[in-house]
């Protein structure tokens, strides 16, 4: 699709329909500072996606888009929640620069979306070793499966991570 066409596109069905997606997304999250974000956010995906003009139900894919935003930043709130109350929980105070925290969240963030992404196995095993520190024989042991499977489910868990890591 060429870019007037798609900037066209995306004019349009944000004239017709943004303060229809400000409107629902402020019933949802009763925000109108959370939703005006979410909104404009939405736009900047769709815009990035460069499909406007195949756009035939604008409402649904703006809703259906707005609603995937609208889980990443739910579960990004509660990663950011879980390190606070860690950092608090820790017998020493430790001063982290706000830069040095968003860093870590964000880390947090993709390494969260990576595990997203696996399976209920893999996920139980990555968690067993890299958040109790389990050995891989403890964790086979425990699961009652062989070292060899441990070892593939963390490959696999390794590996995502670090392919979302690249990313950012």
């Amino acid at each position: 699709m060429s870019l007037p066409a798609h900037t066209a596109a995306i004019e349009q069905i944000y004239e017709q329909h943004h303060s229809w997606l400000y409107g629902w997304l402020k019933g949802k999250l009763h925000d109108a500072c959370d939703a005006a974000d979410v909104a404009h956010d939405t736009f900047v995906r769709i815009l990035a996606a460069r499909n406007a003009a195949h756009i035939r139900e604008p409402r649904d894919y703006l809703a259906t888009v707005a609603r995937g935003l609208v889980i990443d930043r739910y579960r990004r709130k509660a990663i950011e929640a879980a390190y606070l109350q860690t950092v608090a929980a820790r017998p020493q105070a430790t001063a982290i620069s706000e830069e040095d925290k968003a860093l870590i969240i964000e880390t947090l963030v993709a390494v969260d979306k990576a595990l997203a992404g696996l399976g209920p196995r893999s996920q139980q095993i990555f968690m067993l070793s890299q958040i109790d520190g389990r050995t891989y024989q403890q964790i086979a042991l425990q699961l009652k499966v062989s070292l060899t499977t441990v070892k593939k489910h963390m490959i696999r868990a390794l590996t995502e991570c670090a392919l979302i890591m690249a990313q950012h």
